[in-house]
């Protein structure tokens, strides 16, 4: 079995990128690289930098995708107490005017 230490190296700066900077990932990418003797080419590289590229766009969407369903919930919930005070208000009218055709 060969060890191939420059494969290796290339190899652990693409799990980098590619797990969003976990060192852990990173070390045994570069290990399971160099000891089973795959070379990083330039398409690897390439392909590693896009996938990690797209990654990250995925990441800021999802936040984005949070934040809105955040602040519809927000929206819900107004929407939902403004509801009940004027049920309310509109059961405190009635009982008056049931109040008023009584007497």
């Amino acid at each position: 079995m060969s060890f191939n230490l420059i494969s290796g190296l290339l190899n652990a700066g693409l799990g980098l990128l590619e797990s969003g900077g976990n060192p852990l990932a990173a070390i045994g990418m570069g290990l399971a690289r160099a000891t089973t003797g795959g070379a990083a080419t330039a398409g690897n590289v390439t392909g590693a930098a896009g996938n990690a590229g797209l990654g990250a766009l995925n990441a800021q969407d999802e936040a984005f995708q949070l934040a809105i369903y955040g602040e519809s919930m927000r929206e819900v919930n107004t929407l939902r107490d403004v509801q009940m005070a004027q049920r309310k208000a509109d059961n405190q009218i009635t009982k008056t005017f049931i109040e008023s055709i009584t007497e």
